[in-house]
Formats: structure tokens, C-alpha cells, sequence
């Protein structure tokens, strides 16, 4: 290029016009999320939200943030990207759940190697349905075109969530005591960890392509890998009403041996009888394709176990009876014991059979 010729932004790689026909199209869908307590429109610097207090005598503000990790790299190869919005919001809503919140708003980043508008909103789409079906507004984000750090087909994602609570009903494991009983939440799959490993084994070591029917199931590779990270607001809400809820883990990287440790007080441990659910067949796959021990498997995925909650033993009754009439599938997985604080694991784990 001659040194007198003139350069734009478009010339180096970012797009306005695509952007601002990114922003036009999911205006719509985001507003579908607002609710009365959002008082800015999209486009502001900053969104607004006023927030209820109504019976709240302490309000705490609970934030989190988190991206969606390698799972992407699958949609990004399927070139399919209306869930991991889901995901995005479900994981970030889960890990303010267990301190007890309600979430109010997220916001999202978006970062691309080249800015592709449809791309955008089908992750929005996902957003939204996040945000609708954990109760709380989209109210804010940016997307970036980076050309220079992201190859053309390639995005990030990270968001975060505000959530509310009153100081006096913070739940942070404080008042576990032992002899609680631990019950577990099913996951609806990977959710959003283990994906580097799962991939490797997927693809390098089975050879397998997101269109295969996944060994042992009645499922493609892509519906197999890309279940939605499930999202436990409404149900949890309902139990946090009805009994005393003292600790909550969501069971994200780490797994069940690291995350829950982080709610347990000094002298308690947990016990996990490994033999009281069935781990789904997903599971035994990348066990034996990937030759990988019990031990790691349980450090790296959530084996079936999504959320973990602990209760008082006489608190369990109505819990169980809860969660029946809300048709939710729970384990009582342990209890708390005194000890050390980690995981105390005995049984053998149960893995499903294929189909």
C-alpha cells in the first residue's frame, strides 16, 4: 500500500457497520429480559437498575463472573451458538445461588476475531433464554472485534451477574454442623468444565465428529457435548424458603473434591458415598476411552452432580417432598462429619450402562 493512501478502521481488521447491525438486531431480545426495575435502554455508558428492597433489612450486593471455557470451541466448530449464552448465565447465576442471592442483572463481553452479526445474535438468544430462566434482567455489554488476538472464526464470552440478599441470610457453611445431611442436584451433562479434556479424548483419541451418534447413547456428539449447563434458581429459591439451607457447592472445575471443601467450617469434613447416584454413561465414555482413574475423573467433571446442598437431617422430609413435586431429581449423596475439611469419599461410583 502506497504510504499516501488513506486508512480506515475497516482497512485493519474492525468493522463498525457490522457492530452497529449486531447492536440493531438484539435490541429486541434484550429488552424481553427487562423487568420495572431497569431504568436505562440499550446504548447508555452504563444500565441502570433500581433494584426492590421490599423485606430486605440488610441488602448484600453478590457478584460473579466466568466465561464458558472450551466448550465454545465446539460450537465454533458446529457453527451453532445459541446455547452457550445459557450456559454463560446459568453458571455464573449458580455460583451467586449458593450464597443464598437472587440474581438481579448480567451483563455479557463478547470478544471476536471477525465480527460476524449472526453469530452474535444466536449467543444473545441464549442470553436471553439464560436470564428468563433464572429470573433476572440483561442489561448490559460489549462486543469487541480483535482481530489481531482471535483468529477470524473464533470468540470469547465471559459474563457476570449481580445478585441480592439479606445480610442476616447469607448462606456460606458457617453453621454446618455434622451429622447434615448432603443431598445433590443431577447435572444435565459437562455443564461448562472438563471440556479440554473431554475434547481430547472425543476427538483425538476416539476420532469421533460432532455429527456421530455418541457411543453408547441414542445422541449426537453434539447434543451429547453441548446439553445446556443446567440452572438451579427456581428450585433452589423454593428450598431456601422452606428449610434451613447451610451450605451450597456447585460443582464446577475441581469437581465434587475440590468445590466442596470451600463451604465446609474447620473441623468439618464431608462424606460422599460414591455408590448412591448413577453416573450417566457420558461419564463411564471418557473414564474408559481416556483410560483416566476414578480419582481424576472426580477432580475434573461433575459425574452427574450439579449442585450440592446441606441440611439438617430433620429438614429432610419436606426438602424430599419438595423436589418430588417440582418432578427435580436429588441424591442424598452424605453427610457432614467431623474431621478435616475435604471430601471423605467410600462405595464405588455407579456408572450407567450404554443404551
Amino acid at each position: 500500500m502506497d504510504k499516501h493512501s488513506k486508512l480506515s478502521y475497516k482497512d485493519a481488521g474492525v468493522n463498525i457497520d457490522a457492530a452497529n447491525e449486531a447492536v440493531g438486531e438484539i435490541k429486541e431480545l434484550v429488552k424481553r429480559t427487562f423487568n420495572d426495575q431497569v431504568l436505562s435502554n440499550i446504548g447508555l455508558f452504563g444500565g441502570l437498575f433500581q433494584p426492590d428492597l421490599h423485606g430486605i433489612e440488610e441488602p448484600v450486593l453478590v457478584s460473579s463472573i466466568d466465561g464458558v471455557g472450551t466448550k465454545i470451541k465446539l460450537a465454533i466448530m458446529a457453527n451453532k451458538h445459541d446455547t452457550v449464552g445459557i450456559d454463560l448465565v446459568s453458571h455464573c447465576v449458580n455460583d451467586i445461588l449458593v450464597q443464598g442471592a437472587k440474581p438481579l442483572f448480567f451483563l455479557d463481553y463478547i470478544a471476536m476475531g471477525k465480527l460476524n452479526p449472526t453469530t452474535i445474535v444466536e449467543v444473545v438468544k441464549g442470553l436471553t433464554w439464560g436470564c428468563g430462566q433464572a429470573g433476572c434482567a440483561l442489561i448490559g455489554g460489549e462486543t469487541a472485534e480483535m482481530p489481531d488476538v482471535y483468529q477470524p472464526d473464533e470468540y470469547d464470552l465471559v459474563g457476570t451477574i449481580v445478585g441480592i440478599v439479606d445480610r442476616k441470610k447469607i448462606i456460606d457453611g458457617s453453621n454446618i454442623q455434622a451429622g447434615d445431611i448432603i443431598l445433590g442436584l443431577s447435572s444435565s451433562g459437562l455443564h461448562t468444565n472438563g471440556y479440554t479434556l473431554a475434547r481430547k479424548i472425543c476427538f483425538d483419541v476416539a476420532k469421533l465428529k460432532l455429527e456421530d451418534t455418541f457411543p453408547g447413547t441414542n445422541q449426537s456428539v453434539y447434543d451429547t457435548l453441548m446439553a445446556p449447563h443446567t440452572c438451579y434458581a427456581k428450585i433452589m429459591q423454593i428450598v431456601i424458603k422452606l428449610a434451613d439451607v447451610r451450605g451450597m457447592a456447585h460443582i464446577t472445575g475441581g469437581g465434587i473434591t475440590e468445590n466442596l471443601p470451600r463451604i465446609l467450617p474447620e473441623g468439618i469434613g464431608a462424606e460422599i458415598d460414591l455408590s448412591t447416584w448413577e453416573v450417566p454413561y457420558l461419564f463411564r465414555f471418557l473414564k474408559e476411552t481416556g483410560n483416566v482413574d476414578d480419582i481424576e475423573m472426580l477432580r475434573v467433571f461433575n459425574m452427574g452432580i450439579g449442585l450440592l446442598f446441606i441440611i439438617p437431617e430433620d429438614h429432610l422430609t419436606k426438602v424430599i417432598k419438595a423436589f418430588e413435586q417440582a418432578g427435580v431429581s436429588a441424591h442424598i449423596v452424605g453427610k457432614a462429619i467431623k474431621g478435616e475439611r475435604k471430601v471423605y469419599y467410600k462405595g464405588n461410583l455407579k456408572y450407567a450402562q450404554p443404551n
